[in-house]
């Protein structure tokens, strides 16, 4: 079992971290339950724009797990303020049907948008949904990242392309870099801490990827774990130059008793 001294609170991914596909990784119930009863405050901290928060706390319930969905913090939740805050409400949202109530008071825009949100549309990106945002964008609407992420864990064996190499080539394309609001973005951890009320080194950042989770949580002043599950991978961890403080099997292996 690891542990690390002093840890009062938690930061941790969900997928690859806790499930494969929508099944529990061996012993990550048991293990989130150990880590709660020790007085540890968590927060599960996701990129997936593929569901609302209420989704995947439903997900995660169905899997075993006791959560509630005040207790998810994603892309999303930013993204709503930050639109909202500017007073400009009219967006693009290339997200999936299940992630829109995230967006409450946001004005979907097919025409004219204020802004270009993009998430993951998996199979529904294709050059026609791309063309219209580079045109968009081109046209001075302000580009939002939901995340970055390269590739995802479906649980199935399978890794599939995720939103980031999207992101990258609309960028390329209208010469635009994007706004991103989900992990490792500073903002994205800055809520995530600020949310716990601890200091950032009393607080464990847990995850399957070496960047978002792993270089994300360590700027933001957090200790890290990086599980070898989900997508990891040794080449990705070596060729990063990264090095958590705790590198486990699973999270099945925290225990803080």
């Amino acid at each position: 079992m690891a542990w690390l001294s002093g840890v009062r609170g938690m930061l941790c991914d969900v997928d690859g971290t806790l499930v494969s596909g929508d099944r529990e990784i061996p012993g990550a119930v048991a293990a989130l339950r150990r880590i709660r009863d020790a007085g540890i405050d968590v927060r599960l901290t996701t990129n997936t724009t593929r569901f609302s928060r209420k989704g995947v706390a439903e997900m995660l319930r169905a899997a075993g797990f006791d959560i509630d969905f005040e207790a998810i913090l994603n892309p999303a939740v930013l993204a709503r303020r930050r639109i909202l805050a500017s007073g400009k409400t009219r967006a693009a949202l290339l997200v999936a049907d299940a992630a829109g109530p995230d967006f409450e008071g946001v004005e979907p825009a097919g025409e004219d948008p204020d802004w270009v949100v993009m998430g993951d549309l998996g199979e529904d990106f294709d050059w026609q949904v791309m063309q219209r945002a580079f045109a968009w964008v081109r046209g001075g609407a302000r580009l939002m990242a939901l995340q970055r992420n390269r590739f995802w864990d479906a649980g199935d064996g399978v890794l599939r392309i995720d939103a980031g190499a999207f992101v990258a080539g609309l960028e390329y394309a209208s010469g635009v870099e994007a706004e991103l609001v989900g992990k490792p973005s500073s903002i994205f951890f800055e809520e995530a801490v600020g949310s716990l009320g601890i200091e950032p080194g009393a607080i464990l950042a847990v995850g399957d990827d070496v960047t978002t989770d792993g270089a994300g949580g360590a700027a933001a002043g957090c200790r890290t774990a990086t599980v070898r599950t989900g997508k990891f991978e040794e080449r990705q961890l070596e060729e990063s130059g990264f090095a958590p403080d705790l590198l486990i099997d699973s999270f099945a292996a925290l225990n803080p008793s």
